[in-house]
């Protein structure tokens, strides 16, 4: 939902309060956060489960959305420290853009424990033997949150105000947070008790719960080639929603199309993001999940190669197309391929730590669109740039062959 409507904020920010490309795009490195955070949320989620970490990260999240809409004049956000305290006092001043990055700051701290991370685990947990499916059905959710949430952001802006978009993004996050707490369960004994009742998720059989349990640590991790060439295609991979989704709506506006045609041209990418995610997954089932991840890198290629030709012309509504059927995918993907090569053991932990290091596209993603473009007013070298990006993590992910264990350790449930 973030990811997808962030576009939809930029002009209405832009016109009220004067900030250029650069200063909204910085809002997207506070990102980094999410990087730093990603371990620390994965040990928790192997620690104490999934569904306490999501709702928490999901009050976040809604934090986030709901401070943004009542973001108020500098002159009445004042705080006088005490000097009985210290010794200088000053007054600390919050203009409208160092809150709109406080509260941005706020939804980066949900973001590990509100998205993938849960996903993966509980979809290995529940469905091992169709996790392929599962995580594509599953993750499509994000993807039909993008088909809805940019047309309902864009009405909401257009009918009252962007505080009114994000206050109405947080009460549905608040909503999602209720849900999960009632709905979600991954421990041990809600996974035998629903075992043991006349319908049984697939593949929750002891010998398979047995295998699902098993998998590399952290530290046997860290001593496989496989595991930094997983971890440079997924850092790739993440410039798809740095450099690339955050950037389309105003891409396309900048090259001719008004709000309306740039706001369908997202909801495309994301409903091909739908038929994607089911696809890829799917076929990770049969390839591999690395293997997938290669394709969906090549195809997201081409996409933006297309736009970046486009110039304007009706050719972009092929390109988006062609690029939202490479791009749903990879979020399905990705844990995917941490589970194929590391097993679901220390799942959250070694996905977290492949995360720490999406602090690198986080940064230089939207700082890189956002300064290219106030310098050329285009995105075209960004884009290009993000093609050679996709082009090398592929590359990478092709020499990720399955780890071999070292003598006498386990073997993850899929190799």
């Amino acid at each position: 939902m973030a990811q997808y409507a962030f576009g939809s904020f930029v002009e209405p920010l832009e016109q009220e309060f004067g900030w250029t490309r650069t200063q909204i795009n910085f809002s997207l490195t506070l990102g980094l956060t999410t990087g730093f955070l990603s371990p620390l949320v994965g040990r928790w989620m192997d620690r104490f489960g999934a569904r306490p970490v999501m709702v928490i990260s999901l009050l976040f999240l809604a934090a986030g959305f709901l401070l943004r809409a009542v973001m108020t004049n500098a002159g009445n956000v004042t705080i006088d420290t005490s000097p009985n305290l210290i010794f200088w006092q000053p007054d600390i001043h919050f203009t409208f853009l160092t809150q709109f990055y406080l509260f941005s700051l706020l939804l980066f701290v949900g973001f590990p424990g509100a998205t993938v991370m849960p996903a993966g685990r509980l979809i290995s947990i529940w469905f091992s033997r169709t996790r392929g499916r599962m995580m594509g059905i599953v993750t499509a959710g994000n993807n039909f949150g993008g088909l809805t949430m940019v047309p309902l952001g864009t009405f909401v802006i257009a009918a009252a105000s962007w505080r009114w978009g994000y206050a109405v993004f947080g009460f549905i996050i608040i909503g999602i947070a209720v849900a999960t707490w009632y709905l979600v369960r991954d421990r041990p004994t809600d996974v035998a008790k629903e075992n043991n009742k006349r319908w049984s998720p697939p593949g929750l059989d002891a010998a398979t719960a047995a295998a699902a349990a098993a998998g590399y640590s952290m530290k046997q991790a860290l001593r496989m080639r496989t595991f930094y060439f997983i971890t440079i295609g997924v850092t790739a991979a993440m410039f798809t929603y740095t450099a690339v989704l955050t950037q389309l709506i105003p891409h396309l506006e900048a090259e001719g199309f008004s709000k309306n045609e740039a706001a369908a041209g997202l909801s495309i990418v994301a409903a091909c993001g739908i038929i994607s995610k089911l696809v890829f997954g799917r076929l990770s089932e049969t390839i591999t999940a690395r293997w997938a991840a290669v394709l969906s890198l090549s195809i997201q290629s081409a996409g933006l190669a297309l736009l970046i030709i486009s110039d304007g012309t009706s050719m972009a509504w092929l390109a988006v197309i062609v690029f939202g059927l490479g791009f749903g995918g990879i979020g399905a993907l990705i844990p995917l391929t941490v589970t194929e090569a590391f097993g679901i053991r220390y799942f959250g932990s070694i996905l977290g730590t492949i995360s720490m290091v999406g602090v690198i596209p986080v940064v230089i993603g939207p700082l890189m669109a956002g300064i290219i473009f106030d310098r050329t007013d285009n995105y075209d070298l960004a884009f290009a740039i993000t093609i050679v990006i996709f082009v090398t993590g592929a590359v990478f992910m092709t020499l990720a062959s399955p780890p071999r264990p070292p003598t006498g350790e386990p073997v993850p449930a899929s190799t």
